[in-house]
């Protein structure tokens, strides 16, 4: 592990901040955005004040191996990662950037948090104790926690600015965001964890569930 210094925040004087989220700062850069993953560690939607070494690094480099194999899947907001290439005024700042870092489509963001469960934990699990199913899917009596579902389910929930998301219906998600696009979310969701799962499976890891985040770029839909 790199001996530097943990980055708790990033800091870019002269380009424009778009937001900070519990863990990664994006910035405007007009046509395109740059999103910086800090060292900053989030749970349970508090973002506690310290933070792991190189945890940005790890993260990026996460997302790009996914954004890679998922490419067949559906396209993504990706346009660069090579700091050498982004623009001169972000040359100053390449300490801060390399390998934590990358310049993205600025995309219009769809306010919903897809979710695909292949088995039964976590909030679903405490929903379906409650009701007997999540998220308005009725699922068989009896299941145990962690049991595997026959096939993956798509839980959606709102996207919340502050604070805990929140579990919702399909339908509710149908007349925030419309019947086509609802279904696409839904459909690609499913693939995306079916793929990932698959391949993760493969390496001894059970990806028991995970949630996607995606934008209109062009009129198109995209993973972001």
């Amino acid at each position: 592990m790199s001996t530097n210094k943990v980055l708790l925040q990033s800091s870019l004087p002269g380009i424009k901040l778009f937001k900070r989220g519990k863990v990664r700062d994006v910035y405007d850069l007009g046509e395109d955005l740059l999103i910086v993953a800090t060292d900053r560690i989030s749970a349970f939607d508090c973002v506690i004040p310290t933070g792991i070494p190189d945890k940005g690094k790890i993260l990026t480099a996460i997302s790009l191996f996914w954004f890679d194999y998922l490419s067949d899947v559906i396209e993504n907001h990706l346009i660069e990662i090579d700091v050498n290439k982004y623009p001169k005024k972000l040359q100053k700042y390449k300490g801060q950037l390399e390998g934590r870092s990358m310049i993205v489509k600025k995309a219009e963001l769809i306010p919903v948090e897809c979710i695909a469960r292949g088995y039964i934990t976590g909030s679903g699990w405490k929903d379906y104790k409650k009701t007997g199913g999540i998220c308005g899917i009725k699922l068989p009596a009896g299941l145990k926690e962690l049991d595997k579902f026959n096939l993956p389910i798509f839980t959606p929930s709102t996207k919340a600015h502050e604070g805990h998301d929140e579990n919702v219906s399909y339908d509710y998600i149908v007349k925030e965001v419309g019947g086509q696009t609802a279904e696409f979310l839904k459909e690609k969701s499913l693939e995306i964890y079916k793929k990932a799962h698959d391949y993760a499976l493969s390496k001894g890891i059970i990806l028991c569930d995970t949630k996607f985040e995606f934008g209109k770029f062009n009129d198109k839909i995209i993973l972001i």
